[in-house]
């Protein structure tokens, strides 16, 4: 009797899997003696709670990074942060590249969904493009970030911040070393000013980048470099503007010069974009300032970045067909091209399932959770953590270090499935399902809508 071939796992699963296992070896090596300046055995959960966090380059930590974790803590966290950050498949196309090998067809494959690229070809050539621009941008950030750090703590110290924080917020990851992130250096124009530039380097995308860097031989851009450009541009821009009528008068802006505050303001419009990092107390914002952020927050960053959330391009493609409809147009056309209906009907769903997820992750917490007895203080306060977690941002008002066994179950899973994808979270859920092709159409009826 022949035994039968277990079939392979899909690439769906093997992504998500992928993800696991890092997570899962980071937590392991975070719960060591060494890595706890305290030398003892750090809780599995927070162990698990910091490592997702670190791989889907979020930010929210159960414990200060600063005062909990040792230098070889801080190092594992900084490595799953890069994994994470640019997609755990650098890491073996990484040592293909060093070993000098070829890469085989399942790798290719495997590479070509994690991208979100269309078809296999130059996969390879792209990741290793993608490696060796982080390396350059990292590096000359942390050089950046050096003229602010030295000075203030050293060389050994100074050059590991600039390290740390220069990859950290190159992969929007918002970890940082400083115990309070960037609250105690509002006046740092210069801080302020390069990790902005990281934080937008790394959420525009690597094929966005890609696309920019070839315009001279190609003489023009893609749809999606053009739709996450003008996204990402509008939001900054309309978030700046808004954080200015929001809080130029309020509690939450250093009281400065007038270039100050507006390094200030216009940082609180980058780093809801999924990096983490805060200037500001956000516990004492304005409610319009709070719903800002949150809407910044959903919408994250852009496809194929280091960045998490609904993305700006995904966000642009409903803009558009919402803009056609409008215009009483069965297509979404932009900039003399029609954007397929598949892409419509996957935007569509991704804001709808992204929606829902948001609405329930807020309904649990909202039983198993605390609301600080605070006058004007109301669900916006577990909301606001719930849409951090998801867009893989890292920004809290003050939930994660009182959240219960339960809220940290839910905020892990919501940073995973922020960072991994929700449909390639589902698509590995129900991998046998996906691959059953339908041959037949039913026939259609109209529903009234609207």
């Amino acid at each position: 009797m022949k035994r039968c071939k277990k079939a392979p796992l899909a690439t769906p699963q093997l992504i998500s899997l992928g993800f696991a296992a890092v997570i899962f070896g980071g937590a392991l090596l975070l719960m060591l003696p060494i890595s706890s300046r305290q030398g003892v055995v750090t809780p599995f959960i927070d162990a698990l709670f910091t490592a997702t966090s670190a791989t889907c380059v979020t930010g929210l930590t159960t414990v200060n990074t600063a005062e909990h974790w040792t230098t070889f803590g801080q190092f594992i966290i900084l490595i799953m942060i890069e994994t994470g950050g640019l997609g755990f498949m650098s890491l073996p196309v990484f040592f293909f590249m060093i070993a000098k090998k070829k890469i085989n067809l399942r790798t290719r494959m495997l590479l070509k969904d994690s991208l979100n690229l269309e078809q296999m070809n130059g996969g390879v050539n792209l990741m290793r493009y993608i490696l060796l621009t982080s390396v350059i941008i990292q590096g000359l950030g942390a050089l950046a970030l050096s003229f602010s750090f030295i000075p203030r703590y050293g060389w050994a110290k100074g050059s590991w911040f600039s390290i740390f924080h220069s990859v950290s917020s190159f992969c929007n990851a918002g970890f940082d070393l400083l115990g309070d992130s960037l609250a105690g250096d509002q006046q740092d124009i210069w801080l302020l000013f390069v990790v902005m530039i990281l934080i937008i380097a790394g959420g525009l995308g690597f094929l966005v980048w890609y696309d920019i860097m070839q315009y001279r031989q190609r003489k023009r851009l893609s749809i999606h470099s053009k739709i996450a450009l003008i996204m990402t541009g509008s939001l900054l821009l309309l978030g700046t503007l808004g954080f200015y009528l929001t809080e130029h008068n309020g509690e939450s802006l250093v009281v400065g010069n007038w270039l100050q505050r507006l390094f200030n303001t216009m940082f609180m419009a980058v780093t809801p974009r999924t990096a983490g990092y805060y200037s500001v107390n956000y516990f004492e914002m304005s409610h319009a300032g709070l719903i800002l952020t949150i809407v910044l927050m959903y919408i994250g960053g852009t496809s194929g970045s280091t960045a998490g959330g609904l993305k700006t391009t995904t966000f642009g493609v409903l803009l558009i067909q919402m803009k056609s409809i409008l215009k009483g147009r069965n297509q979404a056309e932009f900039s003399g091209r029609t954007i397929p209906a598949g892409a419509i009907f996957r935007a569509l769903t991704l804001f709808f399932i992204t929606l829902s997820l948001c609405i329930f992750a807020t309904m649990i917490l909202s039983v198993t959770e605390k609301i600080p007895d605070v006058d004007g203080l109301g669900l916006e306060y577990i909301v606001f953590e719930v849409v951090s977690a998801f867009g893989t941002v890292g920004l809290t008002m003050g939930l994660t270090p009182e959240l219960s066994m339960v809220g940290k179950v839910i905020i892990i899973a919501l940073m995973f499935i922020g960072r991994v994808g929700i449909m390639t979270v589902l698509f590995s859920l129900i991998a046998k399902a996906r691959q059953q092709e339908q041959h037949f159409k039913y026939p259609e009826e109209s529903v009234l809508i609207g």
